[in-house]
């Protein structure tokens, strides 16, 4: 035992030696780190203290540490009432839906990019499509707006010079499930778009002449060549978006449909109801009780989609 205790020790001191040894000869390396360090901890660590929230009725008088405690009555509230299953189901159908949809848009059109024998045309194709990416929320809300407008939008302008009666797509709650979901995969089509397009550069050129040489055409060499190289590229961005899913995508929901009550059953995630509950209704319990949901769920979530890729694809999970 007394030597088990040793060799135990023995190796400790050998990490920590190497671990001093590493940081001395990397010192610049390990600078650099400091700012990412740094940021962690004041913008993501300290402000954990404030979950403890969620399990209190918070008053301005008392603060963080001095407001009563509530126990469990917040999340109680949130389950019995029903609202956290509308936005828990609206915030990962939402998500689920831009992520499945994304992938196959953005996976399909870096496929046909790739096949462009025009660089040109490659180019200047590639430019117009992320360039949405750099569009703000606020200005795509801008133009959402005109043209769904009731009185003055170009929609029923048009409808109306054809004879037709407006439409107050504002009071509409199905539509924005699309409406959403189009905006959405117009902004981020290019971003996507270019991760896939450099995995399916880096695929070695002799695969195709290979393929080519025993007779398979384009859509052949796609399917047998092509996918399969980028698969661990599409896990990897599937597993990464994962871990968001129930973040949802505050900017777009929040700028495209606001305050609007009438379409809250389709469009409430769970960032717009935090946000509500802390902005509007001042209940800063009920918000964190919310928010440390989220962040659990979440977790649990991306726990369980990595262990499953472990075990089907160990090569292709995160950890």
């Amino acid at each position: 035992m007394l030597e088990l205790a040793k060799t135990k020790k023995q190796t400790k001191l050998k990490k920590h030696n190497g671990l001093l040894k590493e940081i001395s000869t990397n010192k610049i390396l390990f600078l650099m780190l400091v700012p990412a360090f740094v940021y962690f901890i004041i913008f993501k660590y300290l402000p954990m203290v404030g979950v403890i929230l969620a399990f209190k009725k918070y008053t301005y008088a008392g603060g963080i540490f001095g407001s009563p405690w509530s126990g469990f009555d917040n999340f109680r509230f949130l389950f019995i009432s029903g609202i956290i299953y509308r936005i828990t189901r609206n915030t990962v159908l939402y998500n689920l839906s831009f992520l499945s949809l994304g992938i196959i848009l953005q996976v399909f059109c870096a496929v046909i990019l790739s096949e462009l024998s025009s660089k040109i045309f490659k180019k200047v194709t590639q430019s117009f499509m992320f360039l949405p990416y750099f569009v703000s929320f606020v200005l795509l809300s801008a133009f959402v707006y005109n043209v769904f407008n009731y009185e003055y939008g170009t929609m029923n302008s048009i409808i109306q010079s054809m004879g037709g009666e407006p439409v107050d797509i504002y009071s509409m709650p199905w539509v924005w499930k699309y409406i959403l979901n189009v905006f959405y995969q117009w902004k981020n089509i290019g971003y996507g778009t270019v991760i896939f397009l450099a995995a399916i550069t880096s695929i070695i050129s002799e695969y195709y002449e290979a393929a080519r040489i025993d007779g398979a055409n384009i859509f052949q060499q796609i399917r047998l060549i092509t996918i399969p190289l980028i698969v661990p590229t599409i896990v990897i961005v599937f597993l990464f978006n994962v871990g968001k899913i129930l973040q949802g995508q505050f900017e777009l929901f929040y700028q495209i449909v606001g305050n609007n009550g009438q379409l809250y059953e389709a469009t409430d995630i769970i960032d717009t109801y935090v946000f509500r509950s802390l902005t509007r209704d001042f209940d800063i319990g009920m918000g964190t009780a919310v928010g440390f949901y989220q962040s659990l769920f979440g977790l649990l979530l991306i726990l369980t989609v990595n262990y499953v890729v472990k075990k089907v694809q160990s090569e292709y999970a995160l950890f």
